[in-house]
């Protein structure tokens, strides 16, 4: 009686493995970012599947590729079939990846963005195991006028300050400075931030002018065009789009439901807005966690300006040419779902997992920075200034004593208890 009662008590096998099934499950809803219903009902018909479409348009074109292309021009050959290899990838991985934190326009839409990323970086780590010579031929097989060395540029031979000098140095760039400024404030979504990291480029610049001819500007270069005029435009209409968002309410109705014109056509241009919005309260003295967070995630978009100037002077690319503005582009859309993961990883306690849009970025961004250090040797043979290493480390110095001001002798020296109900459950939380 006693053996039958103890193995009635003893779960099976099979009991055993659907509770650790259920477990697993369990953890992984808990480690996974919290974001929303990767559907949208409001517009049912486009969530359903198209895999077999999908799959009968693919395999119509490689249908016509067979029976129809020339074979006598085998570099038009060679770049086709690169570009029907990449767009096979994106299409398989819009089909199999999961969804991202953004549903608008579609989930698949930021699903072959992950894609791209994954490309992007695939091509890096082929670039980052050739020569810097075949690099640079690897570019003119993109554009034949490519792959030659470039005039060195400097803006800061004349400086007087001057009606003319400042109109001289205004050109496409400046409008290029706001945009980019626009869009880092979508991604960074805090004004403060956005102007430190603003003045905390412009003092870069000035630290790398003896390696990049382009940094080598006049004082009111980087302080009246660069910051107080490009960089303010873009960082205040970036944070009142970011206002705007974050006060609108949504409320979202389908097209069916809409009975005039005009409200069905307002309803579909409302479909590439976003779903919901999410304001980042960074919080950085709130915890360690957090500084240390925010300093990285600030080290990360600088490593995405610099990254740029460096790899277009190694490589031989102009500044306006295609190519660089296509890898800025395409690092704006990899970077949108990217800072919503990192914020999600660094703000909820509750999330254990980066998300696969900002392991993929990191990781392109850590590759571009190898090609940079492998290609670079020979090419920055002047020292650093004295100047510019006594800043820099005072910079540091300064953030490792206030860290250790901040979260190790303040909390022993004037200990605090939560003063509110809702100050003991975050504190709980964290």
């Amino acid at each position: 009686m006693s053996s039958g009662s103890d193995d009635a008590a003893t779960p099976s096998l099979q009991q055993r493995r659907v509770q650790a099934v259920v477990a697993h499950s369990r953890r992984e809803r808990q480690a996974s970012p919290m974001y929303h219903e990767s559907s949208d009902p409001t517009l049912e018909f486009v969530y359903h599947p198209r895999t077999l479409s999908v799959l009968v348009a693919l395999l119509a074109g490689f249908l016509y590729v067979a029976l129809y292309s020339d074979p006598s021009n085998d570099m038009l050959n060679t770049k086709w079939g690169l570009l029907a290899l990449c767009s096979v990838f994106v299409v398989v991985s819009v089909i199999l990846f999961r969804d991202g934190p953004f549903i608008r326009p579609h989930p698949a839409f930021w699903r072959g963005v992950l894609a791209l990323n994954v490309l992007y970086e695939m091509f890096l780590v082929f670039l980052l195991f050739q020569s810097k010579s075949t690099g640079r031929q690897i570019m003119a097989f993109f554009d034949p006028a490519l792959g030659r060395m470039l005039p060195e540029r400097s803006y800061g031979d004349n400086c007087a300050l001057t009606v003319q000098n400042v109109r001289d140095g205004i050109d496409i760039f400046v409008l290029a400075h706001s945009l980019g400024w626009f869009g880092k404030a979508l991604i960074i979504r805090n004004h403060t931030m956005c102007w430190i990291m603003s003045i905390v480029f412009e003092l870069l610049e000035y630290s790398l002018a003896h390696q990049l001819p382009n940094f080598n500007e006049c004082w009111w270069d980087h302080w009246i065009l660069d910051v107080f005029t490009c960089n303010w435009l873009g960082i205040y209409v970036g944070m009142k789009f970011c206002e705007h968002f974050n006060m609108k309410t949504y409320t979202w109705h389908g097209i069916r439901e809409i009975r005039s014109i005009k409200g069905k056509l307002t309803r579909a241009g409302a479909q590439f807005t976003p779903y919901s919005w999410t304001a980042y309260r960074w919080a950085p003295t709130r915890r360690f966690k957090n500084f240390v967070g925010i300093i990285f995630f600030a080290v990360l978009i600088m490593l995405a300006e610099l990254n740029v100037f460096y790899l277009k002077s190694l490589l031989w690319i102009p500044p306006e040419h295609l190519l660089v503005t296509a890898r800025l582009a395409l690092l704006f859309l990899f970077s949108l779902p990217s800072a919503r993961e990192y914020y999600e990883y660094y703000s909820n306690s509750r999330c254990k997992r980066m998300g696969a849009h900002c392991w993929m970025l990191i990781v392109t961004l850590v590759t571009e920075l190898l090609i940079i250090v492998k290609f670079g040797r020979g090419e920055f043979t002047e020292p650093f200034p004295r100047m510019v290493v006594v800043f820099w480390s005072l910079v540091v110095a300064a953030i490792v004593g206030f860290s250790i001001w901040q979260f190790v002798l303040v909390p022993r020296l004037w200990p605090s208890k939560p003063t509110s109900e809702s100050d003991a459950a975050r504190a709980k939380t964290d």
